[in-house]
């Protein structure tokens, strides 16, 4: 693994992951491709009820570890949801120099949708290639288990571990350049990983505190 060469990437990707400009908030369009929104109308216990729900698509995620460097791999990007819930209501052009992209960058594992007609063990395999440059074969990926991705939202998101090495390492990552994808390849030792667990704030999904979890209850021959 050239880490200069990852170094170097990572270094693009960030600079031009922060350069965020003409932010607008708008409506969601009814034909968007990504969310679908519904109002649930119900009977519970005799009562009317009605209830808006987020219709997503399901997803893949991955603990990823390198037994070379003893290392986990996750993936760093900005997040426009993320970035929103830092902006203030009724503001249709946003100041970045007051709001900054920075607000919305987490530190999550590597992860995609499931759109296409594949194994989720295969599109988990492509997310590991494209995201973070690792050329793995499906049998080296274990699937843990399948939880939904939030009380609020209508998915599903299936959890894979798979351990790597230096020599399966082919490319920097980064993320799809055709999709405009800006992904940074961020590798933490156990103890890196528990400082940053121990963080008054931590920056992260949901999905990333279960996946760490799992990966420190179930390999500690790897966390002594």
């Amino acid at each position: 693994m050239n880490v200069t060469a990852q170094d170097e990437k990572n270094k693009t990707v960030r600079r031009r992951m922060l350069d965020l400009h003409d932010v607008q908030v708008g409506k969601v369009p009814h034909d968007s491709p990504w969310v679908r929104n519904v109002r649930l109308q119900f009977l519970q216990d005799g009562q009317r009820k009605e209830w808006d729900v987020i219709k997503i698509h399901d997803s893949v995620c991955l603990i990823i570890f390198n037994i070379s460097r003893k290392k986990l791999v996750f993936v760093r990007q900005f997040r426009p949801a993320v970035y929103y819930a830092f902006l203030p209501e009724k503001q249709d052009v946003i100041d970045v120099e007051r709001y900054p992209a920075t607000l919305g960058v987490t530190l999550e594992l590597c992860a995609g949708i499931v759109d296409k007609d594949k194994p989720l063990v295969e599109i988990a395999r492509e997310e590991l290639r494209e995201e973070c440059g690792y050329e793995a074969p499906t049998s080296s990926f274990k699937e843990i288990t399948t939880y939904l991705s939030s009380a609020s939202a209508s998915a599903k998101q299936t959890l894979f571990y798979v351990e790597v090495t230096d020599d399966m390492h082919i490319h920097p990552g980064g993320g799809s350049e055709s999709e405009g994808e800006l992904i940074e390849v961020v590798e933490l030792s156990i103890p890196e990983l528990r400082d940053y667990m121990k963080s008054k704030e931590i920056h992260s999904p949901s999905s990333f505190l279960f996946g760490v979890s799992w990966f420190l209850f179930n390999k500690s021959e790897y966390c002594s």
